[in-house]
């Protein structure tokens, strides 16, 4: 089973990610948004299996130093899309997909390997 894992490299939940993917001898393809900005398509395959409020880091510091019209605009689908592209670093890391196209977000343990099974 491969994974499509999504975040940032140097993010210390990135990090314990990958360590335990490793440890799990899991293969993954990691895509890193500060080489390849999400695209439209794919946020709108994300908000396909979750919600907004889900996707959205509200607990960063990116996420903090918005304006209340920007955190405003991050609250609606049509005006978030621009803000999360400019900058990835407010999308919750990491995203995992799994091979039946299904999605965790955030770094749990006992989630993510409930669906390597």
């Amino acid at each position: 089973m491969i994974l499509k894992v999504y975040g940032i490299k140097n993010c210390d939940t990135m990090k314990k990610t990958f360590s335990f993917l490793e440890e799990k001898g899991i293969s993954y393809e990691f895509f890193d948004y500060k080489k390849q900005a999400p695209t439209v398509d794919l946020l709108k395959s994300f908000l396909s299996k979750t919600s907004l409020d889900t996707l959205v880091n509200r607990q960063g510091t990116t996420y903090k130093k918005l304006d209340d019209s920007q955190k405003a605009a991050v609250g609606k689908e049509l005006t978030a899309f621009p803000i999360l592209m400019a900058q990835p670093s407010m999308i919750k890391r990491p995203i995992i997909e799994y091979s039946d196209g299904s999605i965790t977000l955030g770094f749990v343990p006992e989630k993510i390997a409930s669906k390597l099974k």
